[in-house]
């Protein structure tokens, strides 16, 4: 049997041609919904505009300490071109006063590029890594000098060691002092045996070494440096006779050379009856000099002053002092002491934050110093053990301790808003030369 012939025009009459202008249910829902939600967006669009809100155009919440003119964008979007409005450093600087960063820098990025607004009620201070190993991780400089790392990409990685512990370093302090004898377990003291804690010498008060606005620290970001009267005294009196109790004062030598004259001439002359009593030996048998009484108030005090400035130069100066003596000055020569109260100068670290910390799980030099010249710091090994990437760690961003700008250069900003502008939705009119 033969098959049938189906040519291509009856196929082509099979296929309703007015399919696509037939109205179907699930076509006009589309239409009509469309057409709704576009007249909803429309008449959304125009109340906003109607109550002048400019909320509808945010790109979401401003960081807390912009929310005073959150209604206002005005303050910070000025117009640049017919359809944008740009945050420009000058509006920036209209309340801020951002001192550069580095007279070498080579690029000097914008205040929007580093503090990125619009990402919720965060600290705008609280800047990406990245905006900081765009230039730090290839770093040059415009004189080709480096003082600092070239190639810094986190703190984890190749952050160099600092700078105080780094290869020929040395405490530049004068003074001398044993940290494995001050940590000795029951160490004699003036009321007994006592153990010694880091807090009982090291304490924490001092905001900072150099005082900058701007900070994060807190009041108890730094150490005190370590004081003699407060720190030292009690248990190392400037005692220089049996007979006054008063101890010398630790100032210079010249000073306490006339204290001891002064008081020991105010001793005698309140007990004239001393000039007679035979001068003490010297503790050896026979005696090294003779056991004779002074014949006047002025060879009784010659005489007890020699002796004081001989424990006091010869024995308890010199436990910290490295003293040095002139053939025609009995006075001797103290160096200034050169305790640093700041160690890294271009880094900060705050003592408050850290101290639930053992001091000695960080300073772990401390308790086998012997030297003053051992620099305790601890090492940034230490350091990333709790500051490295992750949920449960600390943070090991470059803002934890890094500031961007030299805020010892920053200059004062003269106001520009009144209390109007700042919490208008509209701003007014800028009133030019009004002073307002």
């Amino acid at each position: 049997m033969a098959g049938r012939t189906r040519t291509t025009k009856k196929l082509a009459q099979r296929i309703n041609q007015n399919y696509f202008k037939n109205r179907f249910p699930l076509t006009q829902w589309r239409f009509r919904l469309s057409l709704g939600l576009t007249a909803i967006g429309l008449l959304w669009l125009a109340w906003h505009a109607f109550a002048r809100s400019p909320k509808v155009y945010s790109s979401g919440a401003i960081a807390s300490s912009h929310a005073v003119f959150g209604d206002n964008c005005g303050a910070c979007h000025v117009n640049r071109g017919a359809l944008t409005k740009a945050v420009t450093d000058q509006a920036c600087e209209s309340c801020h006063d951002g001192p550069i960063h580095q007279a070498q820098q080579t690029a000097m990025p914008a205040c929007s590029e580093c503090h990125v607004e619009h990402q919720g009620r965060l600290s705008l201070a609280r800047t990406s890594d990245q905006a900081c190993t765009r230039c730090h991780s290839n770093l040059t400089t415009k004189n080709g000098v480096l003082t600092v790392a070239a190639h810094v990409r986190s703190f984890n990685s190749d952050h160099p060691e600092f700078a105080p512990l780094r290869a020929g370093q040395t405490d530049p302090g004068t003074v001398k002092f044993n940290h494995q004898v001050h940590l000795k377990k029951q160490l004699r003291g003036p009321n007994g045996n006592v153990d010694l804690r880091c807090s009982d010498c090291h304490r924490s008060g001092l905001a900072s070494a150099t005082p900058q606005p701007h900070t994060r620290l807190s009041n108890s970001a730094y150490m005190e440096p370590v004081n003699y009267e407060k720190d030292c005294s009690s248990c190392h009196p400037l005692q220089f006779d049996r007979r006054i109790d008063q101890p010398a004062p630790h100032k210079k030598p010249e000073i306490v050379h006339e204290f001891v004259i002064a008081k020991l001439r105010e001793y005698i002359g309140a007990h004239p009856g001393d000039i007679s009593i035979p001068d003490e030996t010297d503790g050896r048998i026979p005696p090294r000099m003779p056991v004779m009484p002074a014949r006047n108030a002025d060879e009784w005090v010659a005489r007890r002053v020699v002796q004081a400035e001989q424990l006091l130069w010869g024995k308890t100066c010199k436990e910290c002092h490295s003293l040095t003596f002139s053939a025609s000055d009995p006075v001797p020569e103290v160096p200034k002491a050169i305790i640093t109260a700041r160690w890294l100068m271009n880094g900060e670290f705050d003592h408050q934050a850290h101290q639930m910390v053992l001091r000695v799980d960080c300073h772990t030099k401390a308790p086998s110093s012997q030297k003053t010249a051992d620099i305790l710091l601890p090492s940034i090994q230490v350091c990333r053990s709790c500051h490295h990437p992750g949920e449960q760690a600390a943070r090991s961003s470059c803002d934890e301790c890094h500031q961007y700008h030299d805020w010892t250069k920053e200059k004062r900003v003269e106001p520009k808003y009144s209390i109007h502008d700042l919490i208008s939705a509209v701003p007014p009119s800028k009133k030019e030369g009004s002073g307002e």
